[in-house]
């Protein structure tokens, strides 16, 4: 019995388990931490979310024994879970979730209870900046600032391999900062919120109140390669507007990387020379260092972070 608890115990100082909790799946992965790039085991169920919270505690049970069935390993003592929302330190409720229903649950000491294993949990925006802080674009940098830029904006800051968080569980969340002379109302209550700026929605809506027309974000980009007037005062706005909220961080920050996920961080403008010399106005100093990666993980630095939270 003793010799069989040892080896469940090199086992799992071996690998990494994390849990991807998204709207629509739910992903994991065990990482080989001597090669955690690599994941030896990735599995997706549904997450099924308009069944409720319970059943998303049944789905993730199922995904860890599926887990446990795959790679014939015991779930260790820790597995790291990635979600949308942030955990209120104070009383471990969860907040500001996309998926309604996880919204004032003690998400982490529920997950808990159900493995039998301590659950470190982190904001899904988190997870990425961790992931390529670690495996990926930035690794090696010591300070990184990841980016999530697309149906909403959020970031997540890693210093040495760890993600800050902060007493209210929110460092990063530079979205809801406002930018100056911005006055479109958002979610969270305030106005001239970054995501209601540089969010591909609401890049969209600019594009219409200036056109009359309703297109996709990929389809004002064509236009505006083109020569479509619209369409590139649309982009021309989202590189000042970005220039002037990343400008902020790096005056407070000043981060040794800098990695943009989401499918707004795909648009080749934010990596030209014409967006760092917009930066540059905004910080104080008269040039911008910083080097800005695309990111390299893709998918995977969703469940790639939350297993390296464990790390």
């Amino acid at each position: 019995m003793i010799g069989e608890l040892n080896a469940n115990a090199t086992q799992e100082r071996k690998h990494y388990w994390g849990i991807d909790l998204g709207g629509t799946k739910i992903e994991g992965a065990i990482l080989d931490k001597a090669h955690p790039e690599k994941p030896l085991h990735r599995l997706r169920l549904p997450t099924e979310s308009p069944q409720g919270y319970d059943h998303i505690l049944g789905q993730i049970s199922r995904l860890v024994a599926l887990l446990e069935d795959a790679s014939g390993l015991q779930r260790p003592e820790r597995i790291g879970v990635g979600t949308p929302g942030v955990t209120i330190p104070s009383s471990g409720l969860l907040k500001n979730s996309n998926t309604l229903c996880l919204n004032g649950h003690p998400l982490a000491s529920d997950i808990s209870r159900d493995l039998g294993s301590e659950v470190i949990l982190a904001n899904d925006a988190n997870c990425c900046a961790l992931a390529e802080a670690t495996l990926g674009a930035a690794k090696g940098f010591r300070t990184v600032f990841g980016i999530i830029l697309g149906t909403g904006v959020g970031g997540g800051i890693v210093v040495d391999g760890r993600v800050l968080t902060g007493p209210h569980g929110i460092c990063g969340e530079w979205g809801h900062n406002p930018l100056r002379g911005e006055e479109t109302p958002c979610y969270c209550g305030r106005k001239g919120c970054i995501e209601k700026v540089c969010a591909g929605p609401a890049l969209e809506k600019h594009f219409t109140s200036l056109s009359g027309k309703s297109l996709r974000l990929p389809e004002i980009v064509d236009l505006a390669a083109s020569g479509n007037a619209d369409a590139q005062a649309t982009l021309e706005r989202l590189r000042s507007k970005f220039a002037e909220a990343l400008g902020a961080v790096v005056n407070i920050l000043d981060p040794d990387a800098i990695v943009i996920g989401g499918g707004v961080g795909n648009l080749d403008l934010l990596y030209s020379q014409e967006t760092r010399d917009s930066v540059a106005l905004h910080l104080f100093n008269d040039r911008f260092d910083t080097p800005i990666f695309r990111p390299a993980l893709g998918d995977s630095a969703g469940v790639f972070g939350a297993a390296m939270l464990t790390a």
